[in-house]
């Protein structure tokens, strides 16, 4: 692994971790109302484009990054349901 696919990994790990923010605040407060599906839905249907396109391009740093990311975004879906109100 050469430098650049370093560089590549820290960046997508630090993109796809952005949204643990508002995980934590999710959860702390119980509360998800103000939260849009719709930019989730969006955000995820894009990851899962990326992961895809990983493979066929057999990078790991696109695939690793952008299922974590899915992951996240999957689990800020899921809190929304669970805290709608």
């Amino acid at each position: 692994m050469d430098l650049i696919d370093i560089i590549g990994i820290v960046a997508g790990i630090f993109t796809s971790s952005s949204i643990v923010p508002q995980i934590i605040k999710t959860l702390k407060k119980k509360k998800a109302r103000e939260v849009s599906v719709f930019m989730f839905i969006v955000m995820m249907t894009g990851n899962a484009l990326w992961v895809y396109y990983g493979f066929d391009k057999s990078d790991i740093a696109i695939i690793s990054t952008n299922f974590l990311a899915l992951g996240l975004n999957i689990t800020m879906v899921v809190l929304k349901y669970r805290f709608r109100s």
